[in-house]
């Protein structure tokens, strides 16, 4: 093998596993800085994985299941030193609706969106994302907010037997209201009350400053670590609570209840599933899942690189996309071997991991072996767990994803932009599915629209017209260009010889190019020239490859005008 195909090599697997970039400049305080980044998160995501378990209607097990898998494959793929993956609030909403409540379901819902995700990142097809415009993932967000929190009311006040469809839900959490339970509605109330209080205490801290003394440093120190590890200990206090009643002989809270203890064995996905009628076969299962597998997947993708682009560009560094939906396929993928369904980015640990002063991807193994070591050991405890203290923490975690402020933004940024965002917002409450696709379609429609109908501006119209497309021509816009042309320039009962200015026009296709040969032929019919003026490079290939009949272009106005005006 020559140098230079070795240097290419080395490069290809650098870019393939980044670790390669960081791990040779590896620090002890990149270390220290990182076990502590990797056990704060760690004590954010046990009580989140539960509580987001609760949201995928899965046992609360296949929430830990779910959150270290992303640990170990993102410390040696991830290009974000911040991003951390696992169970979020938009992808417990979304196994529900497809998952059908089903472990099974959930798992190989996670082993397929993982191969889709990963042979988009091989086959580079990560483009496909940008055109879900920020108004659908708004209201797709804002809709799940309120699906997600108002679906944990009934653990919140311990009704029962309360349906999953949101309108159902509602009408049926009204209807069976006067069903509350006393003692789960308190312990709810008061675990929103603590949680709020605790975060409201943390983002109210004034910034430390040199001369500040090391016992008010230490006594900051001590608050910060309690409000951030606030879901933990809010979940310890309400465990503690009902353990306290279990002993005396008494319940007044719907508990978490028996869970699977240790590890989840490392064994295939299920590609079939018993059930009491007969064994659902894998095409089954599939026609079941229907459009999660492709919401899913992609849904997923476009959080996760969201949130890496976000605290890359606020902390100045660079990620490759491309290699971040080859990290998230391969998480998915390796994860339904231990029984997680779909994971992705999540920002509120992300943001965690930020704040406490993570250096590389490294804090994401304590995060990992914390949460193997609560499986380990600790699922025996999460019996005592109250329904009501999942709740709180799920509500608490979904109330930022409201952003109320995008409806007034978008109304005095660009009106139109309300249709696609009003549309995924209300029918997500339907269905996601719809909601997200009719989004995406209007907002494709809006966009085919200006393609179509690209604005051309007239600069001039004296002897000669000179006519400017402002945008890009492509083969939806040739009618529109045609009948502007036949308007302006040979309509009236003198034709006037015309200068299409293209200088704005980076590119055209073979359909523009026959539109303007007879455009040409239709000019010369009429005794008037049409001729172009400032062609960028590509175009000016493209039209000479043509071999149109009478084109002539010059490089600027003023010569196209003199050679018009002398004619």
């Amino acid at each position: 093998m020559t140098e230079r195909a070795w240097c290419c090599s080395l490069r290809i697997v650098r870019k393939r596993l980044p670790i390669l970039g960081w791990l040779p400049h590896y620090s002890l305080k990149w270390l220290q800085l990182d076990s502590i980044a990797g056990f704060t998160v760690g004590l954010t995501v046990v009580p989140q994985a539960l509580a987001y378990a609760e949201v995928a209607g899965l046992p609360v097990q296949h929430g830990l299941y779910s959150s270290f898998m992303g640990c170990f494959v993102y410390f040696f793929l991830g290009t974000s030193r911040d991003v951390t993956l696992g169970p979020t609030a938009i992808m417990s909403l979304l196994v529900s609706f497809y998952a059908l409540h089903q472990p099974a379901y959930a798992v190989l819902l996670a082993f397929l969106s993982g191969c889709i995700q990963l042979a988009m990142g091989i086959l580079h097809l990560g483009f496909l994302l940008d055109f879900i415009s920020l108004p659908v993932i708004k209201g797709f967000t804002s809709a799940a907010s309120i699906t997600i929190g108002f679906g944990q009311i009934k653990n919140l006040l311990g009704l029962q037997d309360i349906p999953q469809q949101f309108f159902l839900q509602v009408y049926y959490t009204f209807l069976r209201i006067g069903q509350t339970r006393v003692g789960d509605a308190v312990l709810g109330l008061v675990c929103i009350v603590l949680l709020l209080l605790l975060k409201m205490m943390r983002e109210q801290m004034p910034p430390l400053h040199q001369q500040v003394p090391p016992c008010v440093r230490l006594s900051r120190l001590i608050v910060w670590a309690i409000a951030t590890a606030r879901n933990a200990l809010v979940i310890l206090f309400a465990g503690l609570i009902a353990y306290s009643f279990q002993v005396m002989g008494s319940q007044p809270f719907l508990l978490t209840g028996k869970t699977a203890e240790g590890l989840p064995p490392f064994q295939l996905p299920p590609f079939s599933l018993v059930t009491p009628n007969g064994t659902v076969p894998f095409n089954q299962m599939v026609q079941d899942m229907g459009a999660g597998l492709a919401v899913v997947p992609l849904m997923a993708l476009l959080e996760s690189i969201t949130i890496a682009k976000t605290f890359a560009s606020q902390n100045n560094y660079h990620i490759d996309s491309n290699q971040e939906l080859l990290a998230i396929g391969i998480t998915n993928l390796l994860g339904s071997f231990v029984s997680s369904y779909p994971v992705t980015g999540s920002f509120g640990r992300t943001a965690v991991n930020a704040q406490t002063g993570v250096c590389t991807p490294a804090g994401g193994l304590v995060t990992g072996i914390l949460v193997i070591l609560s499986l380990a050991y600790l699922t025996p405890l999460f019996y005592y767990i109250p329904k009501a203290a999942l709740a709180a923490v799920i509500i608490m975690a979904v109330a930022p994803l409201f952003d109320a402020k995008i409806f007034w933004k978008v109304w005095h940024v660009k009106r139109l932009d309300m249709v696609p965002l009003c549309i995924t917002f209300l029918l997500c409450f339907w269905e996601v599915q719809y909601g997200i696709l009719a989004g995406t379609l209007v907002s494709g429609m809006i966009l085919l629209y200006h393609v179509a109908r690209p604005q051309i501006q007239q600069v001039s119209k004296n002897s000669v017209l000179i006519l400017q497309p402002i945008s890009g021509l492509h083969f939806p816009a040739v009618e529109a260009l045609q009948e502007t042309l036949f308007s302006q320039a040979l309509a009236a009962s003198l034709p006037c010889c015309t200068i299409l200015d293209c200088i704005h026009v980076s590119s055209i296709d073979y359909t523009v190019m026959t539109g303007l040969g007879e455009l040409l032929a239709e000019f010369r019919n009429h005794g008037v020239s049409l001729v172009f003026a400032r062609l960028q490079a590509p175009v000016l290939s493209d039209l000479l490859n043509a071999d149109l009949k009478g084109f002539q272009y010059f490089s600027t106005l003023e010569e196209a005008e003199n050679y018009l005006n002398e004619e």
